[in-house]
């Protein structure tokens, strides 16, 4: 469990349980859908939703600062091999589906998510993290440059014709620290 104070309102990173996995699924699709990055009808929905239920990877949750049941973002890590497509190998993994609630936006839990995350990473021994993300989502573009993440061309994706996503990695440093990480964003 990662507690990252300086944050209004604070939130605790942990472990997603067993139990909480449907409404982890449903806030990843309320973030998506309230800020326009996925339509109602859309096919990608139930792969969303079910992220991290076959024990593909951890699911990571924030939840506020003294309620624990309280679940305001998520991050998942899908370690090689199985990861999806922009992971080319051994020593690297993906993070996926990170998703703030719309009333938990603006205010560090997407950053606290983004650095439980690469922690995690490092202590699992990668030494690579990669992820996709839609062009529209500028803000969490910005979000991963701040924390020293570049983008890597070479590996966009797409995942059917006219869908393109971009791709982004950063290299852990021995010792399990990002290169280029700032906590305060930037």
């Amino acid at each position: 469990m990662t507690s990252l104070a300086g944050f209004a309102p604070a939130v605790i990173v942990r472990d997603a349980r067993p139990e909480e996995m449907a409404e982890v699924g449903e806030i990843r699709m309320t973030a998506y859908l309230a800020d326009g990055f996925l339509s109602e009808g859309s096919s990608y929905g139930p792969t969303l939703r079910a992220l991290g239920t076959t024990g593909d990877g951890p699911v990571l949750v924030a939840v506020a600062d003294g309620d624990d049941r309280r679940i305001v973002g998520t991050v998942m890590l899908q370690l090689w091999p199985h990861a999806g497509e922009v992971v080319a190998g051994p020593g690297e993994a993906e993070i996926r589906a990170l998703a703030v609630a719309p009333d938990g936006q603006g205010r560090g839990t997407g950053r606290a998510l983004l650095r439980a995350v690469i922690e995690r990473a490092a202590l699992t021994g990668v030494r690579h993290l990669v992820l996709l993300t839609q062009p529209e989502m500028q803000t969490a573009q910005r979000m991963y440059r701040r924390a020293g993440f570049v983008r890597l061309p070479e590996r966009d994706w797409s995942p059917r014709p006219g869908v393109i996503l971009v791709a982004y990695g950063l290299v852990l440093a021995p010792g399990g620290q990002a290169s280029g990480w700032s906590a305060a964003g930037g």
